[in-house]
């Protein structure tokens, strides 16, 4: 579990939220924002290893496809709240 994201992982996160992102289909994906390489490419690996990031859908090797957040990512962003807050 995520204790903390600092403010460049925030931002790449509401970036991938409003669907200014796209993540290349590899093991270690490359992030897009507006069609421009993301400036901490260290950043976009971190939060597609935590599971934070994904691509939309599958692609072929390589494919630029868009990036979402997952439920995970979401719950880190603060725009969905758990189970466990809900039955709070």
């Amino acid at each position: 579990m995520i204790t903390e994201l600092n403010h460049r992982e925030r931002a790449t996160l509401r970036a991938v939220a409003q669907g200014h992102a796209e993540i290349s289909c590899s093991c270690e994906p490359d992030l897009f924002i507006d069609g421009l390489s993301c400036c901490d490419q260290s950043t976009a690996h971190r939060l597609a290893r935590l599971g934070l990031i994904a691509p939309a859908h599958e692609g072929a090797r390589g494919e630029l496809v868009l990036a979402v957040l997952t439920v995970s990512g979401k719950e880190a962003l603060g725009t969905v709240r758990t189970a466990a807050v809900a039955a709070a």
